[in-house]
């Protein structure tokens, strides 16, 4: 997306492109994009911040007591989307969440990380790279409409049509993301059936978070128009793997990368060391942000080459966090516990205050573990350091509500809100009866 955009170049570009609707789009506490869609006739009150909507019905937000807001919306971030009618298109921004006396809500996931990312920038770090790998699988959809369970192909890792019946589907999803002014790294099919990756490049942590949400309403909006469901679930189904979102982080002071050091071992600098003892430190308190449903711990099991242990290797694919072989600009840690059902905006929240935490308090890095975590059993595991992540919502919940440091980085408004939402769908899944139940225990008993 070109970024700089000023009123009157989005006001002719909106001229030249025959747009007619505008959406306001926010994304609100559990990560879902929510718009306010306004006439043309209604963008100068847009752009002069004055659009005021219900906060109230919005998930995490306000009591109804205090429900008007306002949209700031964020130039930079003005796209057309290109699969809208050529009768009138619609465009997009993405906006902040701001109060009615003009300061910034709280409880705005996305204002949240710009407050995150001012503590590294009084540290010195004036970026916060990011790369991101969301996965999502392709499913059929019934003769209603709906969402089936029956995959669109029986394709594995790679693999070309006729086998991987997604790929024309993931071929427009690629085209489209272009036409918006994503630049596409690579696009394949992944592990499971029916299950697809599109790399995009890195950016900036707000600009990447922003880029998430809008590559995650693209594949959905182009899936359908394939006859197919696009679902970012963790872990449809049983037996095969589930759908992560791998986190690539790197912290920069102007055009220095700070995680490299050619002398250092492994050609990593003290700061990254620092940096992957502060995400080890909190992994199991940020994994309820980075992790947020029931369905993300059926994910995070051995065999299925999910990490679901906390420790690092320059190489080994089994524990929490890699680091990549890519050196130069593009030194980086990755975090692969993360999956596409976060909040892009807390997540990133959260793993950058841990890593800025082992940074600031000078913390040090365990022992690279670079062997196979999956084969270790427990006396050998306890043996090397490595912990378990939370094995449920409720353990990860648990875990969150004891750090200090990963709360600050939510900030109470959106931490107070957030736990309450997820106690309660844990509670829901907790009390309900299940098919595997009643396949189990009806006729046993």
């Amino acid at each position: 997306m070109i970024m700089g955009f000023t009123k009157e170049e989005i006001k002719k570009r909106i001229e030249e492109e025959n747009v007619k609707f505008i959406r306001l789009q926010f994304t609100d506490l559990l990560g879902t994009i929510k718009n306010v869609e306004i006439p043309l006739s209604q963008l100068d009150k847009a752009l002069d911040n004055q659009m005021v909507f219900d906060g109230s019905s919005i998930e995490g937000f306000v009591r109804i007591e205090e429900s008007d807001m306002k949209l700031y919306p964020d130039l930079d971030t003005f796209v057309v989307f290109p699969w809208t009618s050529e009768k009138g298109k619609v465009a997009r921004f993405i906006c902040d969440i701001y109060n009615t006396d003009g300061t910034p809500f709280e409880g705005c996931p996305r204002y949240n990380l710009k407050r995150n990312l001012k503590k590294a920038e009084e540290l010195g770090f004036t970026t916060f790279n990011i790369g991101t790998e969301p996965e999502f699988f392709l499913f059929k959809l019934d003769e209603k409409g709906e969402p089936s369970l029956e995959l669109n192909d029986k394709g594995g890792y790679f693999d070309l049509a006729p086998t991987d019946l997604g790929e024309n589907c993931r071929r427009d999803i690629v085209l489209e993301l272009e036409e918006m002014g994503f630049e596409i790294e690579a696009s394949h099919h992944e592990v499971a059936p029916g299950q697809h990756e599109i790399d995009f490049k890195y950016s900036e942590a707000v600009k990447h978070a922003d880029d998430i949400q809008t590559f995650k309403l693209v594949v959905k909006t182009i899936a359908r128009k394939h006859g197919l469901h696009a679902t970012f679930m963790p872990k449809p189904l049983f037996g095969v793997n589930g759908s992560g979102m791998h986190c690539n982080m790197s912290l920069f002071k102007g055009k220095t990368n700070t995680f490299l050091d050619e002398n250092g071992p492994l050609e990593l600098s003290e700061t990254a060391y620092q940096f992957i003892a502060g995400i080890i430190k909190h992994a199991l308190s940020f994994t309820a942000v980075t992790n947020p449903t029931v369905n993300s711990y059926k994910r995070l099991v051995p065999g299925y080459e999910a990490p679901c242990y906390v420790a690092w290797s320059g190489a080994n694919r089994s524990p929490l966090i890699r680091v990549p072989a890519s050196r130069g600009l593009s030194t980086r840690v990755e975090v692969r516990s993360v999956d596409p059902a976060a909040n892009p905006y807390l997540a990133l929240s959260v793993l950058l205050a841990s890593g800025l935490d082992g940074i600031e308090n000078k913390l040090e890095a365990p022992k690279a573990v670079d062997r196979n975590i999956y084969i270790m059993d427990k006396e050998e595991r306890e043996a090397n350091g490595i912990v378990d992540l939370p094995a449920t919502l409720a353990d990860a919940l648990e875990e969150l509500k004891k750090d200090e440091i990963v709360i600050e980085a939510l900030g109470e408004h959106l931490f107070e809100h957030f736990v309450e939402s997820k106690e309660i769908e844990w509670d829901m899944f907790r009390t309900q009866v299940h098919p595997w139940e009643r396949e189990q225990y009806i006729q046993t008993y």
